[in-house]
């Protein structure tokens, strides 16, 4: 037909039609665009449209959805898919929501199916409560799309449930068709499991996620959205550890067409991890290059300049690290509060403790706050920096002052009214005792007392600072305390002390009969006597000899102790070099040998002998008594060895 007519309009759109059914858009967008005189955009908006958005032209794909001068329904379920894809999720309910009130067809189910992803992306990505739709959960599809909307919310163990329930009715649906193997089952039922996956690593049950993640990694999904987001997750849970196993898993997340698979935020969220790798990899020069590159993506996002810090500190370039993250703070004030709080932690790492504190206390809308200030003070007085520690007390508490002020229309009394407020004060008035401000502390209670008299906590805390400066005072202003019966509380002693906590409970005393009651009375104040146990008389005791007195006292204080006796072989120890014996230091005296008999001489000992010329030199000795320990010990190894080798 077209070799006839080129211009042959419902050829030219039959041709279009077949090589879109072929999946050949490239070459059918040509044809459109060839043909602009004959195929205008009210003739074939919608392939043309359908070209663009399947070729990832989303935008050009909406331009011409747009310009369309008829919006038919076929091209608004394609405007409903565009809006999706630009992330317009408010434009793309509302789309959804016309085309379900306005159409009756076989395509309903489908219809409520993409509506029910809208309100989950809505709940994950923008923290939109989603609205109760009313739609039945009869497919897998709409139960998975509730999941996820309950996962945006954070209700976990719910959303569990429903993709169980997701679960077991893909696998009835699908297992009716005959055709449908066990394998396409598994592969249909990957991107439910690894929503499970992701439920268990939230709620920190990280060997379980890990392992059914390694399982739909071996089955091969032909998704690459859902392949990059699993290996993103496991590269999450590795972290520093297992680096190998990391570096092959972020090559899924770079496979061709991830970026028209994934929404931006997991796109990013994947960028990050990337940079965090290249950090924990020690590839500095690629950890600054993706970390710069999403920086210049978002320039008011957090995370890019923190990676940068953390690479600088890392390159133990820390006055690089501050700087950069200094000039993040003065060009995006609205973040500064975090970045001051990270550049404070490097200074205290640095040991710079008080330009730590200059930094922490230029964060204004952190000032007054109780977490701040216990951190302050602490480091003030570890720097023994008494007066600032003091200084930013008293900022705290006239923040908290002026706000009451403010709450009270205006009101200046000094009216501390709530409880951080007056915990600062008693904290500070504490700080101020323990460090010898005991004046400055008075006049803080004073004040404070005055403001409401009848609070006994402050006037027993003021009382008990007096104590250590004026106990006359002390003593007067004791007379303002409640009395004893005033204070007296309505407790029951007995069920106290037979409490479950209590540490000592008081017998009950049993019921006494009759004749009981009459003995008692009868017997007055007759005590019973104990019985005495006998004593244990040691095993050598001889009855006949009388025990020694002394007995009891140490050893050393009886008054018959002369000291410890000499041990025998004291004697015979060695004073010589290394090596020499005692045994024959007799038979080597000269002077003994000469007048005295001589002596057999001892086995293993040297010959006794009568000059000392012939005396046998230490070193050149052989010790007494020698052989007989080598015996000895050879016997012994004998019975070790008969043991258990």
């Amino acid at each position: 037909v077209l070799q006839i007519n080129k211009e042959d309009v419902t050829a030219l759109q039959c041709k279009v039609v077949c090589l879109i059914q072929n999946g050949n858009f490239k070459e059918a967008l040509s044809v459109i665009n060839t043909h602009t005189k004959v195929l205008t955009n009210d003739v074939i908006a919608f392939e043309k449209a359908y070209c663009e958005y399947r070729l990832n032209r989303i935008e050009n794909a909406l331009k011409t959805i747009q310009n369309a001068s008829q919006q038919t329904d076929k091209l608004k379920e394609l405007y409903g898919q565009v809006l999706y894809r630009l992330e317009r999720y408010d434009d793309c309910l509302a789309v959804y929501r016309d085309l379900i009130r306005n159409s009756q067809d076989e395509y309903e189910e489908e219809r409520k199916t993409n509506l029910s992803a809208v309100v989950a992306a809505q709940s994950t990505w923008e923290k939109v409560m989603p609205e109760d739709l009313g739609l039945r959960e009869s497919t897998y599809e709409l139960c998975y799309n509730s999941a996820c909307a309950l996962i945006g919310q954070g209700k976990l163990n719910e959303a569990m449930k429903k993709l169980q329930k997701a679960e077991e009715l893909c696998r009835q649906s699908l297992s009716e068709d005959s055709d449908v193997t066990e394998e396409d089952i598994e592969a249909e039922l990957a991107i439910i499991h690894g929503q499970m996956a992701y439920i268990m690593q939230l709620q920190s049950r990280t060997e379980d996620a890990l392992q059914l993640y390694n399982q739909i990694i071996k089955l091969k999904p032909t998704d690459v959205g859902l392949l990059a987001v699993i290996a993103n997750n496991i590269i999450t849970i590795n972290k520093d550890q297992n680096v190998f196993d990391s570096k092959k898993k972020v090559k899924l997340t770079n496979a061709e067409g991830v970026e028209h698979k994934l929404s931006k935020k997991q796109l990013q969220a994947i960028e990050f991890n990337k940079a965090l790798l290249a950090m924990y990899t020690n590839q500095a020069d690629q950890c600054h290059k993706l970390s710069a590159s999403l920086q210049s993506q978002s320039p008011e996002h957090l995370l890019p300049v923190l990676i940068q810090a953390a690479q600088l500190c890392r390159e133990k370039q820390h006055a690089k690290a501050v700087a950069l993250l200094q000039d993040f703070a003065d060009q995006h004030p609205a973040n500064a509060a975090e970045i001051k709080l990270t550049m404070a932690q490097l200074k205290i790492a640095q040991g710079s403790v008080t330009k730590a504190c200059m930094i922490l206390r230029s964060i204004e809308e952190l000032q007054h706050k109780p977490g701040m200030v216990s951190a302050l003070v602490t480091m003030y007085s570890h720097e023994e920096d008494i007066d600032s520690a003091i200084e930013v007390f008293t900022q705290a508490i006239q923040w908290y002052q002026q706000f009451q002020a403010r709450t009270n229309y205006g009101c200046c009394v000094f009216q501390p009214k709530s409880p951080v407020h007056l915990s600062l004060i008693r904290e500070a008035v504490n700080f101020k005792l323990k460090h010898g401000r005991k004046k400055e502390a008075i006049s803080d209670l004073e004040e404070l007392w005055k403001q409401n008299p009848k609070d006994v906590h402050t006037l027993a805390q003021l009382i008990s600072a007096y104590s250590l400066v004026d106990p006359e005072k002390a003593k007067v202003l004791s007379k303002h305390l409640p009395s004893s019966d005033t204070m007296s509380l309505k407790v029951d002693v007995d069920a106290l002390e037979n409490s479950h906590g209590a540490t000592y409970v008081r017998k009950k005393a049993g019921k006494l009969t009759g004749d009981n009651q009459q003995k008692e009375q009868g017997q007055g104040d007759v005590k019973k006597k104990k019985k005495k146990k006998k004593g244990k008389l040691p095993k050598n005791y001889d009855p006949k000899v009388t025990p020694d007195p002394e007995r009891w006292l140490p050893m050393r204080e009886r008054s018959y102790y002369r000291g410890r006796k000499k041990g025998k072989k004291k004697d015979q120890v060695g004073k010589g070099t290394q090596g020499s014996t005692t045994a024959g230091s007799s038979e080597l005296d000269a002077s003994r040998t000469a007048s005295s008999p001589p002596t057999s001489p001892r086995p293993g000992s040297a010959a006794a002998v009568s000059a000392t010329s012939n005396v046998i030199p230490p070193r050149h000795q052989k010790p007494a008594g020698a052989p007989a320990t080598k015996k000895k010990q050879q016997q012994k190894k004998k019975k070790g060895a008969k043991g258990g080798w």
